[in-house]
């Protein structure tokens, strides 16, 4: 496939202090990246920088082909792009301040902003200056999708967004890569990257830490396991579980009708758990999979522990 952003050793530097380091990205058309990390940890520079709101210090970048230094407004108008700190015109209201940005923006058909507004539940007859951050943060949202762009750079799209919005604004997504565009996704909401994007980057100080699709981002973290078991005694569960590798915090009890019940943490995959298990009566398993927030959290720590 075609590669809708690619950076080959990316970097921005404020004098000693090195925002973003070395960063190797590619995002394939048609495909939703998300980006993950806490604040400081490079997000927005990045997409800054895809945008040529800022220069790089080193490294190579390509958006849609072309390199953002030389390709100019052309290159912005195939773009839609939300910012993390949203400021928008206050003197006018939504429909006129949406009407203004189409000049600067691709050819919006007719209707698309009324469509968007409804679906968004924002209000366009009202004075920007009297709405929430939260409608504001919708009227940002259209002026993004309006004009049906090649590539959405979204930084921190739902912040102050309801829950219902929330789950329309991810429809909207998916609706925009099964037609084609391409979408970049910086959130440290990470339930929102967790059900939309195909691939996701974990960044820490600078740099990206793992990147890989949501499943195998998983399966870096713990996984929950609660099971009840007949014809063994807790002290034999307890024997057993001790052979398995990667587990912890094991909780090991007699329970009422000759049952053992039994809960713990398991790091890395299964298999191990489920063979030692199988000498034993299985009457109730539940291997909850981790979340992606769980998972996040956890390389953290491990990243951390590095450093």
């Amino acid at each position: 496939m075609t590669a809708a952003i690619e950076t080959v050793a990316l970097e921005k530097h404020y004098g000693r202090h090195f925002a973003v380091r070395g960063i190797d990205l590619r995002v394939e058309q048609g495909s939703i990246f998300g980006l993950i990390g806490p604040n400081g940890a490079g997000k927005t520079t990045v997409l800054r920088m895809l945008l040529d709101i800022i220069r790089p210090t080193g490294g190579e970048l390509r958006v849609l082909g072309r390199a953002p230094r030389e390709a100019g407004a052309a290159l912005r108008r195939r773009i839609g792009y939300l910012p993390g700190e949203l400021k928008l015109d206050d003197r006018v209201n939504g429909r006129a301040l949406l009407e203004r940005l189409t000049a600067l923006s691709g050819p919006v058909a007719p209707g698309s902003i009324d469509l968007l507004a409804e679906r968004l539940d924002i209000d366009l007859s009202r004075p920007v200056h009297t709405l929430s951050k939260g409608n504001r943060q919708k009227l940002g949202l259209v002026q993004a999708l309006m004009h049906r762009p090649e590539l959405l750079v979204l930084d921190e799209p739902t912040s102050g967004l309801d829950p219902l919005v929330q789950r329309e604004f991810i429809t909207l997504v998916r609706e925009a890569r099964n037609a084609g565009q391409t979408v970049l996704l910086s959130s440290h909401v990470l339930s929102e990257i967790q059900h939309t994007a195909d691939e996701v980057a974990v960044l820490a100080t600078g740099t990206i830490v793992t990147r890989g699709d949501v499943a195998s981002l998983r399966l870096t973290s713990v996984s929950r396991v609660r099971a009840v078991l007949s014809a063994g005694s807790a002290a034999e569960v307890r024997i057993a579980l001790g052979r398995v590798p990667r587990l912890d915090e094991l909780d090991v009890s007699a329970a009422p009708g000759n049952l053992v019940r039994l809960t713990c943490t398991l790091r890395g995959t299964v298999d191990p758990l489920v063979q030692a298990l199988a000498r034993f009566t299985v009457r109730d398993l539940t291997i909850e999979e981790p979340d992606l927030e769980e998972s996040v959290l956890e390389l953290y720590g491990r990243t951390t522990a590095l450093t």
